[in-house]
């Protein structure tokens, strides 16, 4: 079921059945939806609230998106404050990573704790890719691209062919602003500052955003936890999402919660 809050619509589970953990709220890639994490991580039990919007232009939230991670931001800012949020972990895959990076750096009190899947301190898009978002006339193309770049070789034909028909539904100037966001992104010479604790997560085939730039988060990130997980690409979460569920709650349990998490 969703709700909205702030323009944004959003799901929001919740489980009181044990102590509660700090809420959890989950911002997708680019040119994706909350759809794109799976029910094992948007239903969390066991004393879990998780939140996933949908960004301004996408799923069911109205708008056209924005050119910049800033903007996308500030409308999770609004968001959150409009639902009177205490201090919440926050996920970000891919384009979600950068927005969740943005917000640790100029949010920080807003924050519990800090996931980024599949993202780096910089995204720089292919100019290909760049141009073939911003023609309608390719658009399809586009989609065809990033779809073939984002699951590892094994997948699943069913999740990538679905994959493809979700992206498709995304008006094409809100992927090239995406897109654009993304490229424009570079966040590489701050992430000493980054003072909240930090799960970074990454399939090891994943070809937009290699382990590479995991690495290079967790090295530079204080305190960062870095785990590779096998047999997935960029869209890990939607891979292998039980072996993801479970690294999300082993690490909210480390935030020093009392309730353990097998």
């Amino acid at each position: 079921m969703c709700a909205l809050a702030a323009g944004l619509a959003y799901s929001d589970h919740q489980d009181f059945s044990q102590e509660a953990f700090p809420p959890l709220v989950l911002v997708h890639g680019a040119g994706g939806t909350r759809l794109h994490w799976p029910p094992q991580i948007r239903r969390m039990r066991a004393g879990f609230r998780v939140l996933a919007p949908d960004l301004p232009g996408h799923g069911e939230s109205s708008g056209v998106g924005e050119e910049t991670i800033a903007g996308y931001a500030h409308r999770l800012w609004d968001w959150a404050a409009a639902l009177a949020l205490p201090p919440f972990v926050l996920a970000g895959h891919s384009m979600g990573g950068a927005i969740a990076l943005h917000t640790a750096l100029e949010r920080p009190g807003g924050l519990a704790g800090l996931i980024l899947i599949g993202t780096g301190a910089r995204l720089r898009v292919h100019p290909e890719l760049l141009e073939a978002s911003r023609d309608p006339g390719q658009f399809e193309a586009a989609i065809q691209q990033l779809v073939d770049w984002s699951y590892a070789e094994d997948a699943p034909a069913e999740l990538v062919r679905l994959a493809r028909e979700r992206m498709a539904e995304i008006e094409p100037g809100v992927l090239h602003r995406d897109l654009l966001a993304c490229d424009r992104f570079n966040l590489i010479e701050r992430l000493s500052e980054i003072q909240v604790p930090t799960l970074v997560l990454c399939g090891e085939e994943d070809r937009l955003t290699p382990a590479k730039y995991s690495h290079f988060l967790a090295e530079h990130i204080p305190g960062a936890e870095l785990r590779l997980i096998p047999r997935a690409g960029h869209m890990v979460a939607l891979e292998q999402s039980e072996v993801v569920a479970k690294a999300i709650r082993r690490f909210m349990a480390h935030l020093g919660q009392t309730s353990p998490v097998s």
